[in-house]
């Protein structure tokens, strides 16, 4: 596309799953944490990774922390195919992007967290103009919102929210719009404002 026809809209994008290769660097990880061949452990993971023996949130949060304060799991993971590439050309068309992320869910390292995201994003040449710390994502007013958690997809659905569900193994269940790489989720968004944009 030519010019600024996204001059204007704002779109909501998440990190983990959407940027961040997010489940492919905690198996890795996880391998670590069980003792075990990453081999034993699926990449055809749920929400929550229950194949992977974790069967409750005490379970996956101590997890999540040995990844994060030892092993630098943000800073570490490494990038979804295609990310930074259509993310650029989105915002040389005029597109304001918004990076939403719920990295701060487990107390007490968010300071880690935090910088570990932006170092993240810098290290991937990401770009972005403003950096929301959030669970509640329609409260950041985007216009378009790109999430692959499958409660937050059908959350800002359900307020009427245009949301691409970009497609992984967590969110099968989940009805189109949804983009299965970075290249289809451009194409989608450009759709989206050929019949949503308003006219100057």
């Amino acid at each position: 596309m030519e010019g600024e026809v996204l001059k204007g809209v704002i779109i909501g994008v998440d990190l983990d799953g959407v940027c961040a290769d997010f489940y492919s660097r905690m198996r890795e990880i996880a391998a670590e944490w069980f003792e075990c061949h990453i081999d034993k452990l699926t990449p055809d993971v749920s929400y929550g990774l229950p194949e992977w023996g974790i069967s409750n949130e005490d379970q996956y949060n101590s997890l999540h922390r040995f990844a994060v304060t030892q092993r630098e799991l943000f800073k570490t993971v490494p990038m979804i195919h295609g990310a930074r590439k259509y993310l650029r050309q989105l915002s040389d068309e005029g597109a304001r992007i918004r990076i939403i992320t719920h990295r701060l869910f487990i107390h007490f390292f968010h300071r880690m967290a935090v910088e570990q995201t932006i170092d993240w994003l810098d290290q991937y040449g990401i770009p972005y103009w403003d950096l929301c710390f959030m669970k509640e994502k329609e409260q950041v007013g985007a216009d378009v919102y790109i999430d692959d958690n499958p409660g937050n997809v059908e959350r800002l659905r359900a307020k009427g929210l245009y949301t691409i569900c970009f497609a992984n193994s967590t969110n099968k269940k989940i009805a189109e719009p949804r983009a299965r790489s970075w290249e289809h989720l451009y194409q989608l968004v450009h759709e989206w404002a050929a019949t949503h944009k308003s006219k100057p």
